[in-house]
């Protein structure tokens, strides 16, 4: 049985490779500075997209999307905020869920959720 980190780092591997198979140019992974963290930034037709990854096992009593609290989404803006002024970016933007489900058989679900978050700057 996999750890937590080890099940949310397979599920950001697979949230990738979903996004660069739909022509996603990603441009950042596990982006930091300071307290501050992006799962995924990626460009798709003009429009920056900060990626949630919310992996869980395939059964669990909570869906992936649960996880996307208001709180979380606070500290998801603020990150964004600190990601645009770091690189000068001031197109447009899009806060996008991904969740994963990861099967015992070792099958993998990968959902892209877009706009799942609207922001208010």
């Amino acid at each position: 049985m996999s750890t937590n980190a080890e099940t949310g780092r397979a599920g950001e591997r697979a949230a990738t490779e979903y996004l660069r198979r739909a022509g996603y140019d990603i441009r950042a992974l596990n982006w930091r500075q300071g307290a501050y963290e992006l799962d995924i930034v990626a460009m798709h037709q003009g429009v920056l997209h900060f990626v949630e990854v919310k992996t869980r096992q395939a059964g669990a009593l909570t869906p992936p999307e649960a996880a996307m609290t208001r709180r979380k989404f606070r500290a998801l803006t603020r990150a964004a905020t600190c990601y645009l002024a770091a690189t000068g970016w001031d197109g447009e933007v899009q806060f996008d869920l991904i969740k994963v489900e990861m099967a015992h058989n070792g099958s993998v679900h990968v959902e892209l959720i877009e706009n799942a978050m609207e922001y208010n700057w």
